[in-house]
């Protein structure tokens, strides 16, 4: 079997959601930590089906899905993907 690293980390963000779910709504008392990070990886979680399918998805829309989990939980995903975007090479 041959995988890319980008499929090797699709499939484990892909995973990552399934593990969290029950972590996800308003109703969720879990510390905000874990409801941050089943949150982020819901939004991703499409992506990295589609990277683990060998299609594209556009990172643009990534972007707007953080920004709406940042407004849900007052986390701040949107800017700091911002700024790894800014600091590399």
């Amino acid at each position: 079997m041959s995988m890319s690293q980008e499929q090797l980390f699709a499939f484990a963000l892909y995973e990552i959601r399934l593990l969290l779910a029950g972590h996800l709504g308003s109703q969720s008392e879990s510390p905000l930590s874990v409801r941050a990070a089943a949150h982020l990886a819901y939004a991703l979680h499409s992506d990295a089906k589609a990277v683990l399918q060998g299609r594209s998805f556009d990172p643009e829309s990534v972007a707007t899905r953080l920004g709406a989990v940042d407004r849900m939980l007052g986390t701040t995903f949107q800017q700091r993907l911002s700024a790894a975007m800014r600091d590399l090479p």
